[in-house]
């Protein structure tokens, strides 16, 4: 088996599709067929085929499946650690949920990678629900942000920090005076950042109880860019109490009262729970759960307005 064959495979069994996978490799349908054709060979497994609901897997193509993603995560880790380790370094990679990610993670990584001379911490902007995934292929270290309701027992789960996600609005907002209910609440129009995509989380929670319907929802690249058309009197945001405690004191955001207009959650950092987790990961889970961070992520510069890419965001600390 070689890389080229189970990126083909793994690339198919993501998107369930030969034609989407060739596409996403930048090669012909043919060539993925052959990468196929050559691992069932190899293997002696027809691995899938196709029906008329998608593709129908064997067992064997499912414990491929799973391999193949593990297989490919442990290659591009090793190639980073090598090149790293060349230059006498090491790489943490975090993934993280697109509201930690914007407003906590700032002051949380620039004083954790303060602590090492020699360590370099990739952030990336992930959807919660892949963080599983994620560290079991490998693709990072450790992951914050909203737990699974079931946890793989490959993965280990450490809360870091609760924080309460508030609904604001403009001062002359017509809901600004008043304990909003929840009809009121979802007849609004809702300024929404990135993490309003994703099926977990605090901001998801909060519109599915409300029952806000998706034609009353905007969602802009940035929470801080929603928060920018909230302080216009456009419509009404959810964030992060700590990030909006300034605005609010101000003058230039109201928060709204009574019980529909908050929720409370936490965030988890999340790791393999295999001895050979990066130490550097493990170290972060405890570090973040610590007084001193709180305070670092909770007076953290976060992210500027327009300067905050969740599909692509990437950030080196060194």
């Amino acid at each position: 088996m070689t890389p080229t064959q189970l990126r083909a495979y793994s690339t198919v069994v993501r998107l369930g599709s030969v034609k989407h996978a060739a596409a996403e490799l930048e090669v012909s349908e043919a060539a993925v067929s052959l990468h196929i054709g050559q691992l069932r060979r190899e293997l002696g497994d027809q691995l899938f085929t196709r029906t008329s609901a998608g593709l129908a897997f064997t067992p064997g193509g499912l414990r491929l499946a799973s391999r193949a993603a593990e297989m490919l995560g442990l290659q591009d880790i090793t190639v980073l650690e090598v090149s790293a380790a060349g230059r006498g370094r090491r790489l943490l990679r975090v993934g993280a949920s697109s509201l930690f990610a914007e407003h906590a993670a700032p002051g949380l990584i620039e004083l954790f990678a303060g602590r090492a001379a020699d360590l370099d911490v990739e952030l990336s902007v992930r959807d919660p629900g892949a963080f599983p995934a994620l560290l079991l292929g490998r693709a990072i270290d450790i992951a914050i942000g909203s737990q699974p309701a079931v946890l793989d027992p490959a993965l280990r789960s450490r809360p870091i920090m609760n924080y309460r996600l508030v609904v604001v609005a403009a001062p002359k907002h017509p809901l600004a005076a008043v304990r909003p209910s929840a009809g009121q609440l979802r007849d609004q129009t809702w300024l929404l950042g990135p993490s309003a995509t994703a099926d977990m989380g605090a901001v998801p929670s909060l519109l599915r109880r409300l029952g806000v319907p998706e034609e009353r929802q905007q969602i802009f690249q940035s929470h801080a860019a929603a928060l920018e058309e909230a302080k216009r009197g456009r419509g009404v945001a959810p964030a992060l109490s700590f990030t909006v405690a300034p605005s609010v004191r101000t003058g230039q955001l109201v928060q709204l009262a009574g019980p529909n207009a908050s929720i409370e959650a936490t965030w988890y950092a999340l790791s393999l729970a295999e001895q050979g987790t990066p130490s550097a990961a493990a170290e972060l889970a405890r570090f973040a759960s610590t007084p001193r961070a709180i305070q670092a992520m909770m007076r953290g510069s976060g992210v500027n307005v327009g300067h905050f890419r969740p599909s692509v965001h990437v950030t080196l600390w060194s």
